[in-house]
């Protein structure tokens, strides 16, 4: 069955770096665009980046450009989401998602960015 497992949150001063990381499993993971999505609390789960299957196009959502990087590795099934210049408002759990005929979640990592 598919398997996302997310993992890399934490804690960061404003200004600061995490990187977050999705271990996928029971799929043909180098032909499925991957995303990375987060909420907030009391906010609606937003898109935060994407990854076409060969990692050659990505977007990000306009709050985080510029910041975030979203990359894959193919040969290990991952999929990766470097977040730099963190701020507050960037504290959320942060979900992987891949659509494979259905739409598939991890489990979620938090991510605090706070002084």
């Amino acid at each position: 069955q598919v398997q996302l497992v997310e993992s890399g949150g934490g804690w960061a001063q404003p200004g600061g770096s995490l990187r977050l990381s999705c271990a996928a499993s029971g799929f043909t993971f180098s032909r499925s665009a991957m995303r990375w999505y987060r909420q907030a609390p009391g906010k609606e789960r937003e898109l935060v980046a994407a990854i076409t299957s060969a990692g050659s196009n990505t977007n990000y959502a306009d709050s985080v450009k510029g910041r975030f990087t979203i990359s894959r590795d193919n040969a290990k099934n991952t999929v990766i989401l470097q977040m730099n210049s963190l701020k507050p408002e960037d504290t959320a759990v942060y979900y992987c998602n891949a659509r494979v005929v259905s739409e598939y979640w991890g489990q979620g990592t938090q991510v605090t960015v706070s002084s």
